[in-house]
């Protein structure tokens, strides 16, 4: 076989329960299932940090954020950090198409020559002034199409993320991706691509073409949905939480059911919309013949509460905002779905990726492949993941005095491989939940005597991956 091609297919801000290879069997994502009952679906995955620009870092370099120097969103990546595409040989035609959040937002960079940009949003971080007069592909195709701008930035016109997710469905985003990585695919010749395909979707606004598709009342929630934090609690938590119950977010009333059903339809719809976009991209890869040497890759940068704790959004350590779906479909290991158990981190997904393209993997990698995992000849029984979070970035900021430091004060957690979470903020009550007992977060069990060991060892295992890893955050004292 030629070397294979990589589809690298991610959204933004989507949860795990949103597929119905992971239980959801009333959203509608027959692309997204179909390519799932050929895939190795991972059971437990895991972002590095609940919020864009890091983890993006973390999916396509396989170094925590802390290394890869991209600890919050809007901080560029730096140029001396290698993406996969700067670590595959030179015959490999490398395309992005989407969302980036990495810095520069609009321009080729980072090994990937093809460039197809959809976000002016971050224009203000461009890395000079004369970059400003450009805006994105996806602004230019609007303007093709007829539809006008409503905002200025930095004195040009822009569209708005609100009038641009408003459009109908064959000017959103989400299509004109589709559009674009079909046509790639279709011209892209004899030689092996390595194509991503990053989709906003269905990150806010939460607003679409299909905002009617589900009915609000009838949607699935857990014990946890608009649960508040109990007292013992993390006060970032509770704070947030307390914010968006009494909170009117994009005209939604969030102190009713409601209001929280609503924006829980909405995206669903978001979800459903960009799955009619990933049907487009397969389907060209089968027609294209290459399908059978093409691996494909489907998952998110982070998650969403959705209401859970009382929650909207991402940023915080609960299952909801760091579990993400995960599927790798790798056709010369055969076209069936087969779950896979036990914790994976997606620093993982570089390495992993690599090895199965037959590409040399860096020495400087944080993670490590998971080949083997998926050959059979290993498993994920024994290994626990670590997540962090690095300060304010991407909270609200309500109330002054006591409420300030905790939105600021980073985290470091861990997922162990038997499966509790322990959270650990120097400046913050700490948590410990039992995932086996208590899935839903609800009784923080980090101040129980019963507990003590757990806690001391699970600490260890933090500041062992510290050090291994050059994490040099403070964390609490554990008696």
């Amino acid at each position: 076989m030629m070397k294979p091609n990589l589809l690298y297919i991610f959204t933004d801000q989507q949860r795990l329960d949103t597929l119905a290879c992971y239980g959801n069997d009333r959203i509608e994502s027959p692309a997204l299932d179909a390519l799932a009952d050929e895939s190795f679906v991972f059971q437990h995955p895991y972002v590095s940090q609940p919020v864009c620009s890091p983890s993006r870092a973390t999916m396509l370099c396989g170094l925590y954020p802390h290394t890869a120097k991209v600890p919050a969103c809007n901080v560029p990546l730096p140029g001396h950090v290698q993406t996969i595409a700067e670590m595959v040989s030179g015959d490999y035609q490398s395309a992005y198409i989407g969302k980036w959040h990495l810095g520069d937002e609009i321009f080729p960079q980072h090994g990937f020559t093809e460039w197809i940009a959809t976000e002016d949003a971050y224009r203000q971080f461009f890395s000079s002034p004369e970059k400003h007069q450009h805006r994105s592909d996806y602004h230019h195709f609007l303007i093709g199409q007829g539809v006008r701008p409503d905002s200025m930035s930095l004195g040009q016109p822009i569209f708005s993320r609100y009038l641009q997710a408003s459009q109908p469905e064959v000017l959103t985003k989400a299509s004109y991706q589709g559009d674009r990585a079909t046509r790639f695919i279709r011209q892209s010749g004899e030689q092996p691509f390595l194509l991503v395909v990053s989709y906003l979707e269905p990150h806010p606004p939460h607003t679409g073409p299909l905002n009617s598709y589900y009915d609000p009342w009838n949607l699935p929630t857990g014990p946890n949905f608009r649960l508040k934090p109990p007292a013992n609690a993390s006060l970032l938590n509770r704070v947030l939480s307390a914010y968006y119950m009494e909170s009117q977010e994009e005209g939604y009333d969030l102190r009713t059911e409601e209001g929280w059903r609503r924006v829980r339809g909405r995206y669903w719809g978001n979800v459903t919309l960009m799955d009619r976009s990933v049907a487009q991209i397969l389907q060209a890869l089968e027609e294209s013949g290459k399908a059978d040497e093409t691996i494909v890759v489907f998952t998110s940068d982070h998650g969403e509460m959705l209401g859970d704790h009382g929650i909207l959004g991402k940023t915080v350590l609960y299952e909801e905002s760091v579990k993400v779906p995960l599927l790798i479909r790798v056709p010369w290991l055969g076209r069936h779905q087969r779950p896979i158990e036990g914790n994976l981190s997606q620093v993982d997904l570089v390495p992993t990726l690599l090895d199965l393209m037959g590409q040399a993997i860096p020495d400087h990698l944080q993670g490590q492949s998971r080949l083997e995992v998926m050959n059979g000849q290993a498993t994920l029984s024994n290994n626990d993941v670590f997540i962090q979070w690095n300060g304010s970035d991407g909270h609200p900021r309500p109330g002054e005095g006591g409420v300030n430091p905790a939105m600021s004060t980073p985290w470091r957690s861990i997922v162990s491989a038997d499966r509790w979470k322990l959270n650990l903020s120097a400046h913050d009550q700490c948590e410990l939940y039992d995932l086996n007992a208590d899935p839903y977060e609800i009784q923080n069990l980090f101040d129980s005597l019963e507990q003590r060991n757990r806690v001391r060892n699970l600490t260890s295992r933090i500041r062992a991956w510290q050090i291994e890893t050059g994490d040099t955050t403070t964390l609490p004292e554990i008696g």
